[in-house]
């Protein structure tokens, strides 16, 4: 049986690629991965994006989002209209990457707050899920997620690295669970916790080019690796592979609405 897996998160236009970039697709297509969905970070990724898009149509599903990380004073109200715009113009499968990261910059909380805001508000106009990024900032996400809480807010909770109630909390929210190569880390604990959560919760993840699971730990992450995160699931749960193929690109369906 041909497994069908869906990477939910991977920078398929990241400058890491630009040598190799399609025989690294081919390579996924080949290890069962046929539906990659790519964040957006910010406006300068956006005609590479559309390039990826046009290049690969039957496999490659985008989303618009300002990043986090990328929310800066001078900027964001004119990224935010980009964003805003770029969502008006055409067809897009979530709004993200978007979120709060207290890992690299703490004084621009409060901007990364009403940026992550303003764009929940904007997925809710457009119908659409949202892909979290949190980086150090459970408490924060979490206090923007329940003011915003409603029937139209879900989406992916990516790259989750939480513990059980985190977890817990965050598909109380609406959100589904990004499990990628962290899963595979001996450090990594969500290992630990997480065959006490539904399997319709979870959807796979590689956000390559980071990230990578073990064996590559510390190299070049790549889409082709969502199976290595699927056969990890699989020990996991104790499920067949086929099993968590077809459950997590079902959830994934659901999410994107393709």
């Amino acid at each position: 049986m041909k497994l069908s897996l869906t990477d939910t998160h991977t920078h398929l236009y990241s400058e890491e690629f630009d040598a190799d970039r399609n025989e690294m697709m081919q390579k996924a297509i080949q290890a069962g991965v046929t539906r990659f969905f790519v964040p957006s970070i910010d406006a300068s990724y956006t005609q590479k994006m559309y390039n990826l898009e046009k290049e690969y149509p039957e496999n490659v599903f985008l989303m618009m989002g300002l990043h986090p990380c990328y929310v800066k004073p001078e900027t964001f109200e004119q990224e935010l209209i980009h964003v805003e715009n770029e969502l008006a113009s055409k067809k897009f499968y979530a709004v993200g990457e978007i979120g709060i990261d207290l890992y690299w910059d703490k004084t621009t909380l409060d901007i990364q707050k009403m940026a992550f805001k303003r764009q929940i508000q904007l997925a809710k106009k457009h119908r659409l899920a949202i892909n979290i990024h949190c980086r150090d900032a459970f408490d924060e996400i979490f206090e923007v997620l329940e003011s915003e809480k409603s029937d139209d807010l879900f989406g992916i909770f990516h790259c989750f690295t939480g513990d059980f109630e985190q977890a817990k909390k965050a598909i109380s929210l609406g959100m589904k669970l990004g499990i990628g190569g962290v899963a595979t880390f001996k450090n990594g604990k969500i290992d630990q916790f997480l065959n006490q959560i539904d399997l319709r919760h979870i959807v796979l993840e590689t956000d390559s080019p980071y990230l990578a699971p073990v064996p590559y730990r510390g190299k070049r992450n790549e889409s082709s690796y969502t199976l290595l995160v699927a056969q990890k699931l699989a020990e996991i749960y104790n499920l067949p592979l086929e099993e968590i193929a077809k459950i997590t690109t079902e959830n994934s369906k659901q999410i994107f609405g393709i």
